[in-house]
């Protein structure tokens, strides 16, 4: 085996297996684990409701202030138990104003703008309940959310519980329907991670942890929601995946705006790695080393290198066997077929089209690529303060 075809049959296992290959696997070790050990059984409901703050960060969101409070007003929970807090640090738009018309809530604001992760770690000072809510400005959530999460609670060996993110359906969609799409197979990926140990990681729009757990978190943490929740799985507890406590958000407003997400999520994702080395420990932490490493270290490290330089590889192959290996052949008609279909995705969003069947491979191209941007984002991030230009959406 020459240098060249040992690096492509890396490579091409690297790339397989993460996106592809790791799924396939999940589902056959969640398979196993569930015909060999019993699935406890969870109460359907909590008798005892314990009380919850729904914590809410908020950056000029007066836009969505009426709207998320008739939201966060209207859940089905205890209304005496339910404590809803915002801290709106830095806002210059009427939020503030907005909101202190309304008696049952605990605002805090402070004219300096520091980032959401300096938010956060000021207002978890305020909070007092056993358990802690955190939910996005922006998105909506279920009825029946928090009594779903505080069912899941009951369980002492969960730290933390996952809402899941769903994407509102535009009644034209742009070319950003492929974030609706991304979250499908994310929201199926975390909950076989659940069934099998712990779901890695949670997403910002909607999550729980029991406030106790709260660790105060560098004020340049790019991704807050996801190191907590780590840092809480890091600890032995397990971090629960709840499909019935969902949030809506809308898709980004256009490709630009997606782009400007990506870039920030995947530097946020390298300075997690860094942040969270100890979990490659797999001696120490077993099945969330297996499972970190598999869902998240490997999409914001290696793969996209590796998923780039297929194609190069590849070719160089072609000409250097003679005559060619006919599976390499093969790989290179479909790559050349996958890039000429991400190319009229690519036309097709630029006259904000949508069609899935070339719209697909262009999104994983455009999240692969926007990875590599996150290398030089967050090389030049550690010189910026922790504010971010947050991404509009529609």
């Amino acid at each position: 085996m020459t240098l060249i075809s040992f690096f492509f049959w890396f490579c091409f296992f690297i790339v397989f297996y993460t996106y592809i290959g790791y799924g396939f696997l999940l589902w056959l070790l969640v398979k196993l684990k569930e015909a060999f050990v019993p699935t406890p059984v969870m109460p359907v409901s909590n008798p005892e409701f314990p009380e919850v703050t729904l914590f809410i960060t908020a950056y000029n969101e007066s836009r969505v202030v009426e709207e998320k409070m008739k939201n966060s007003l209207s859940i089905d929970y205890p209304k005496e138990k339910l404590h809803i807090l915002w801290v709106t640090d830095g806002s210059s738009d009427d939020t503030v104003e907005k909101l202190q018309c309304y008696m049952n809530i605990h605002l805090l604001h402070q004219p300096e703008r520091r980032g959401k992760t300096a938010a956060m770690n000021r207002g978890m000072q305020s909070v007092n309940t056993p358990l802690t809510v955190f939910t996005d400005a922006n998105t909506m959530i279920n009825r029946e959310a928090i009594r779903e999460i505080a069912r899941l609670m009951n369980d002492p060996n969960v730290g933390c519980v996952a809402g899941e993110k769903r994407i509102l359906k535009q009644e034209k969609e742009s070319a950003t329907g492929g974030e609706g799409l991304y979250w499908h197979y994310e929201s199926t990926l975390k909950a076989l991670d659940a069934r099998l140990y712990t779901a890695v990681g949670a997403a910002g729009e909607l999550f729980a942890i029991r406030t106790s757990l709260f660790e105060k978190m560098p004020e340049d943490t790019l991704l807050d929601d996801f190191i907590l929740s780590m840092r809480i799985a890091q600890k032995g507890y397990r971090i629960a995946y709840c499909k019935k406590a969902y949030a809506i958000e809308n898709a980004s407003k256009n490709i630009r705006e997606e782009r400007k997400r990506k870039v920030r999520i995947s530097a946020g994702g390298i300075q997690s790695v860094i942040r969270l080395k100890a979990l490659f420990n797999a001696f120490r932490y077993g099945w969330l080393s297996f499972q970190y490493v598999s869902h998240r270290v490997l999409r914001w490290t290696i793969s996209p290198l590796a998923f780039f330089l297929l194609i190069p590889l590849n070719f160089a192959l072609l000409i250097q066997e003679t005559p060619p290996f006919l599976f390499y052949q093969l790989t290179a008609f479909l790559q050349v077929v996958f890039y000429f279909f991400a190319f009229i995705g690519w036309l097709y969003s630029n006259k904000s089209i949508h069609h899935k069947f070339f719209f697909i491979p262009y999104y994983f191209l455009f999240m692969n690529l926007n990875v590599i941007k996150g290398f030089s984002y967050f090389w030049k991030r550690r010189e910026l303060p922790a504010v971010w230009e947050k991404a509009e959406r529609n």
